[in-house]
């Protein structure tokens, strides 16, 4: 059994073997507080009010053995839900509760209190029916046509990361601080000086409310404690009480009460609004360090119960699923997973040397030992890491589960100083979610929603009529017979790109406004600088630096869909623009010579081939400035990242047959991968196609590489796993992460399930058990590259 104690092990199992299952009891505190108060206070103190009685009411799980305590439900592996977000119907839930992928078990009990009490209040005051009924009918038809997603159609804004302030200052610290701010608040020549008292009120009952949550723990545990007769456990609980008399009120002063803190944080976060990509404890090595560092000084710590404790607060990651989403939504996140993700490594923030430190290692060693979905991992690796700690890294990822992903620090903190952040801001950014980019603790980075670039060069070949849903979508920009030259076709392309980015762009708008005037995050807003200070809620530009980002699926497929036209067509006339199109619509069927000219000679992204990475480029250059620094609503700006979570998989079932090759319905490439088979020279070419994309331009880009065991194996496989890492980060690539498993283990897993439970792949920005994937995203990273060193 995993874990590196009988405790360890114990919570490990029951994390691993319960079956994830839906809660109401937040909907239903939610729906008490709303119909005693809605209407007789201002947005941000009714939703701090809610979250005040949810810490008071809420039932308190602590379970046998645990050292740090909380959970979003009533026990593990139970999900809230959240209806003034997304109200689901008796349908949804019946569909969840019998889902073979991503299912929760939902009692009839739980299902008529939702449908008698719930879906009457919210049926039409969730932010889902506001978002679905505000946007004009032009989004509503790309939405519906898969063009693009929409993050917050059933989940809420707040992509952020914590920083270290959580462990210098108590909650009681913030609420002074609060109070200082009302105190300045200027009545006479400050005309939103009433909507700056709301926020931090708002503001302040969130603090009262999470200390609250933590004395309740402290209380519950002493009596625990009192009861117990076993002295181990009285022992346990009595640690429990110790650590929660004292945070979240106080500052930390232990290295366990710094976890126990972070985790009080990760629950209010949580759970008062279903936050996409969930929280994240960021750099938690430099955080937590200097609490090990005392406690291990002056003896009242070993190494082994650092670990244990670390252990414990894994598991607890591992105890949240996502919440239900349905609809596209679950098919552009079709996981478990809720993406909070831990940063090691990397520099020290505050005096930019090394970062690496004796917890950096121990971290890698829980991960290592756990191998669990959650939390998601990373390793930022600068040119001032240690080989040391890089290998090692690179001995946990060629195990084979997809852990840890790999970050370039100096690209990640020269995205943050293009982007308008200062130094040391910039220093303690990080990568969060996937692979997305934010000075964390600074920053508001929300993500909107993926683009799905293939389809709209699809659109712009058929007139801007969408075949899928058989409707004039797009502009009309010409015939295919009326493109003479590629110049044409690129044309073409570029302004259905720039009239579908306008409509989301658009929605945007409209969804922020929505948010912020609606569903303000007092309790975030006080983890977030700037926001207690300028009096404004998080949602509304309250962070110190705010950024929107469009995520970019497919710039493999589009480059490559680029050249075969470009090159055949109009370099080497192998064939027409008619006879291509004839080719797509009917799905190469009857056009097998055709297909065999795109898929087999013609220039590809992925093989260091300058003719197609020169295409990758322009097409990567029309994306990012027909988005990149557009303003938005509140005082930020838009940026772009390329990953796509589950996504590749929803936008290749609804786009065409493409030019490249690749038939109706199959899976687009993952992030800035390649198209599936078109890498053929090998891993270096990849990443040199790869490294002439302007990283640094972007908020981060994800690239999949697949090896077989014995590629990597031994003291010499090693050493070439570390060292084509640090060339791709020299060359400037942001982010790298690895499949290591065999075509062959894949493709018997998919036939026999039974025996292969426990295996674990690297999807996208995360890991996930094999067996919970769609057969659709099995088969697409079954045919990923298998790459061998020459």
């Amino acid at each position: 059994m995993r874990g590196s104690t009988k405790r360890t092990q114990e919570l490990r199992r029951i994390s691993t073997t319960t079956v994830p299952r839906l809660s109401v009891e937040r909907s239903r505190i939610e729906t008490e507080a709303y119909k005693k108060y809605f209407g007789t206070m201002e947005a941000p103190v009714l939703r701090a009010t809610f979250f005040k009685e949810l810490m008071e009411k809420r039932k308190l799980y602590l379970g046998e053995g645990e050292l740090i305590v909380g959970e979003k439900g009533e026990y593990p592996l139970t999900a809230p839900t959240f209806p003034e977000l997304c109200c689901h119907t008796r349908e949804d839930l019946d569909i969840l509760n019998v889902r073979e992928y991503i299912g929760f078990k939902v009692s009839e009990e739980d299902k008529e209190f939702h449908v008698n009490e719930v879906m009457p209040y919210w049926n039409n005051k969730a932010t889902r029916h506001k978002i679905l009924e505000q946007n004009s009918q032009e989004w509503k038809d790309a939405y519906g046509a898969g063009i693009f997603t929409e993050f917050m159609e059933q989940r809420a804004q707040g992509h952020t990361v914590a920083d270290d302030k959580i462990y210098k200052k108590g909650f009681k610290d913030i609420i002074a601080e609060i109070d200082e701010a009302i105190l300045r608040l200027d009545f006479l020549n400050d005309r939103k000086a009433y909507d700056k008292r709301a926020q931090l009120e708002g503001m302040r009952i969130s603090c009262e409310a999470i200390i609250i949550y933590g004395k309740r723990y402290a209380e519950y545990a002493e009596e625990l404690a009192q009861r117990e007769t076993d002295p181990q456990k009285k022992k346990d609980y009595e640690f429990i009480a110790a650590n929660c008399r004292v945070v979240p009120e106080s500052k930390p002063e232990t290295f366990a009460q710094a976890l126990q803190m972070y985790w009080f944080v990760h629950i209010g976060v949580t759970t008062e609004l279903n936050t996409w990509d969930a929280f994240s404890p960021g750099r938690l090595d430099q955080y937590i360090y200097p609490f090990y560092k005392n406690e291990k000084e002056a003896g009242t710590i070993t190494r082994e119960e650092a670990v244990e404790l670390l252990e414990c607060f894994w598991i607890k990651f591992n105890n949240q699923p996502a919440p239900p989403k349905v609809g596209v939504t679950v098919k552009e996140s079709g996981t478990y997973t809720d993406f909070a993700n831990l940063n090691t490594g990397g520099i020290n923030p505050e005096t930019g040397e090394d970062g690496v430190n004796e917890v950096s290692y121990m971290i890698l060693d829980v991960m290592d030992e756990m191998k669990l979905l959650q939390p998601s991992s990373n390793v930022q690796i600068s040119l001032k890491t240690p080989d040391k700690f890089l290998k090692r890294a690179c001995e946990v990822s060629r195990e084979g589960w997809g852990q840890p992903a790999f970050y370039n620090t100096e690209e990640l903190i020269e995205e943050l100083l293009q982007a308008g952040k200062d130094i040391r801001d910039a220093r303690y950014g990080g990568s969060s979610g996937c692979v997305e980019t934010g000075a964390q603790g600074r920053e508001a980075y929300a993500l909107t929603g993926y683009l799905n670039v293939p389809k709209i060069f699809e659109l712009a070949l058929n007139n801007g009529y969408d075949k899928f849903t058989e409707k004039q979508i797009g502009p009309e920009t010409g015939a295919i017979d009326s493109f003479n030259t590629y110049e044409d076709v690129y044309k073409a392309f570029e302004r259905q790109l720039k009239h579908f980015i306008d409509i989301k762009i658009e929605g945007n708008n409209i969804i922020e406004k929505i948010f912020a005037e609606h569903m303000p995050s007092p309790f975030l807003s006080t983890v977030v600088d700037d926001c207690i200070s300028k009096g404004r809620d998080y949602n509304a530009g309250g962070a110190r630096y705010n950024t929107r980002y469009i995520q970019i699926v497919g710039i493999g497929n589009i480059t490559d869909c680029l050249s075969a036209i470009k090159y055949n067509v109009f370099d080497k006339k192998r064939f027409t623009m008619h006879e291509i199109k004839e080719a797509i619509d009917n799905n190469f069927e009857g056009y097998e010579k055709i297909r065999n000219i795109v898929l087999n000679h013609t220039p590809k992204y992925g093989n260091d081939d300058d003719y197609a990475d020169n295409l990758m480029i322009d097409a990567f250059n029309s994306v990012n400035d027909a988005i990149t620094g557009r303003p938005t609503m509140y005082g930020g700006t838009y940026r772009i990242d390329m990953l796509p979570t589950t996504c590749h998989v929803y936008f290749g079932s609804v786009t065409g047959a493409t030019p490249n090759g690749r038939l109706t319905g199959k899976p687009l490439p993952d992030g800035i991968s390649p198209a599936k088979g078109a890498d053929v020279n090998g891993p270096s070419s990849v990443i040199k196609s790869a490294a002439k994309m302007d990283h640094v331009r972007t908020g981060g880009t994800l690239l999949n590489q697949k090896f077989t065991p014995d590629v990597i194996a031994g003291g010499n496989g090693l050493n070439n796993f570390a060292s084509y890492i640090r060339a791709y980060f020299r060359m400037g690539g942001h982010h790298i992460q690895f499949n290591v498993v065999n075509r062959d283990t894949l493709i018997d897993a998919q036939l026999n399930p039974d025996e292969y439970k426990d295996l674990i792949v690297r999807v996208a920005g995360y890991s996930d058990h094999f067996n919970n994937l769609e057969k659709a995203l099995q088969d697409e990273i079954i045919d990923r590259t298998e790459q061998v060193f020459n």
